[in-house]
């Protein structure tokens, strides 16, 4: 039995592993990070988000995405496809909603926190993972907006998650990561 092995291409590796490019990611992973930490701004200094009403502002969201299911799709003349799938519907109806108030406060902290870590490019791949989380979440929402080009960003941040964070915190914190946990294997 022979043994093969499959080389990676040199964009690949320009663009994954040589830390030439790491300038490339340090700019997507800047914009990525001001913008999650905007978004998440926005969201803890809104009462409907954190505080005195919170869970009013993701109940709307939600309630709307209810709306986008195959309950309420019009088959008139052409099949119905809705933006929000029924498994999803459940458990907005029986998870997220009920426990709005929680699932607000994560969502407004959450969207800080992966703006901060991307911006200081702290566990960039850890939290770059997290972001594109609750975007694959508002996706499945029935909320296109710029969560599809984010995500994608964030996919490009994850594949390179070795030198996406080089020029940030990453080049000090992975190191130190990476020993810990092979002191703890032996």
């Amino acid at each position: 039995m022979s043994q093969y092995t499959i080389g990676q291409s040199s964009l690949a590796h320009l663009l994954f592993s040589d830390k030439r490019s790491a300038w490339l990611w340090l700019v997507i992973r800047l914009y990525l990070g001001y913008e999650w930490l905007t978004a998440g701004w926005d969201k803890v200094n809104s009462p409907a988000w954190v505080g005195d009403q919170a869970g009013a502002g993701l109940s709307g969201f939600l309630g709307g995405a209810l709306k986008k299911t195959a309950e309420f799709c019009q088959p008139a003349p052409a099949p119905c496809h809705p933006d929000v799938q029924m498994w999803y519907a459940w458990f907005v109806q029986n998870v997220a909603l009920p426990n709005a108030q929680v699932f607000s406060y994560m969502v407004a902290y959450g969207e800080l926190l992966v703006g901060i870590a991307l911006i200081l490019g702290f566990l960039t791949g850890v939290s770059v993972f997290f972001g594109m989380f609750m975007n694959l979440n508002f996706m499945l929402a029935g909320s296109v907006s710029i969560n599809p080009i984010w995500f994608t960003l964030g996919l490009g941040l994850l594949f390179a998650w070795r030198i996406s964070g080089y020029i940030g915190l990453d080049r000090y914190v992975l190191p130190i990561v990476s020993k810990s946990l092979r002191k703890r294997s032996t």
